[in-house]
């Protein structure tokens, strides 16, 4: 039996919304590694050409070179996602998996000792919900439409630790996250029952893992100590640190690969024991 060979994705096409962000470029660069070819979907076409390029560059004189595109694609933006998988046909013939790890959270939504939950903006709260929930669904219906088609193909959604144990402060993106876990649950049972059950939906729940987009809240950004946000988070991390993005790769490639052929509508935690920690 070649176990190596479950998580061979050569020959498979991958499109990766977010995809010029920290944690989507390694896992674009992981995917790659495997032998996928990856279009990189991101609204700064630029940041996603940065990805695309690392990768195109990490095979030189390969017989069968490891490809990526970069791709501009607004995830709240059907005609532009559309748009965007015309993009990806055209490199690669078709898209075998989806990930969907375009979302954040909105500052503005976020509460603290000057800003109460009953004094913010809705729009900010709807923000937020939009970008992670609907900029979830909407790649999911323009990829998962040609995957009906076909009658086969993998999605894989980012959730967050925040849908199985919201955290203080930052009420929309807890809720938008436990969201994205949720349809996740209902778009297996859906494209299974009623497409093909080689349709395969799936989700990650990454726990803490430093971003430029949080960086500053978890550290003190002249000293590079832990701000009391960060050791609160640490003390409740039974492995005593943040993510690194390798650690994300183990449960990707998994997800995306036949070694997980019979696995649909699960949504893993890799957070380093913080789901598992009472506290006590």
């Amino acid at each position: 039996m070649n176990v190596a060979g479950l998580f061979d994705l050569t020959g498979k096409s991958v499109a990766i919304t977010g995809g010029g962000g920290v944690l989507c470029g390694a896992i674009a660069d992981c995917l790659a590694s495997a032998g996928a070819s990856v279009a990189v979907l991101d609204l700064k076409v630029e940041a996603a050409q940065v990805v695309a390029e690392r990768i195109n560059r990490s095979e030189p004189g390969s017989v069968n070179p490891v490809r990526a595109v970069a791709v501009a694609a607004n995830v709240l933006d059907r005609p532009s996602l559309e748009a965007a998988l015309e993009q990806c046909v055209q490199a690669f013939a078709k898209v075998d998996i989806l990930i969907n790890g375009a979302g954040g959270n909105v500052a503005a939504a976020t509460t603290g000792p000057d800003k109460r939950l009953f004094d913010l903006p809705i729009e900010a709260f709807k923000n937020c919900l939009d970008l992670n929930v609907i900029g979830t669904i909407l790649p999911s219906m323009v990829f998962g439409q040609a995957m009906a088609a076909r009658g086969e193909g993998i999605i894989l959604n980012i959730a967050s630790m925040n849908a199985f144990r919201p955290l203080t402060k930052i009420a929309a993106y807890s809720a938008a996250k436990a969201g994205v876990k949720n349809f996740t649950e209902w778009l297996a049972v859906h494209m299974a029952q009623e497409y093909s059950p080689k349709i395969r939906v799936n989700g990650i729940a990454p726990g803490f893992f430093l971003t430029e987009q949080n960086r500053f809240l978890l550290t003190d950004k002249d000293t590079g100590e832990m701000t009391p946000r960060g050791k609160t988070i640490i003390a409740h991390t039974p492995m005593g640190r943040y993510g690194a993005p390798e650690d994300l790769f183990g449960a990707v490639l998994w997800l995306c690969s036949p070694a997980s052929q019979f696995v649909t509508g699960i949504t893993v935690p890799i957070d380093g024991g913080f789901s598992a920690f009472s506290g006590v």
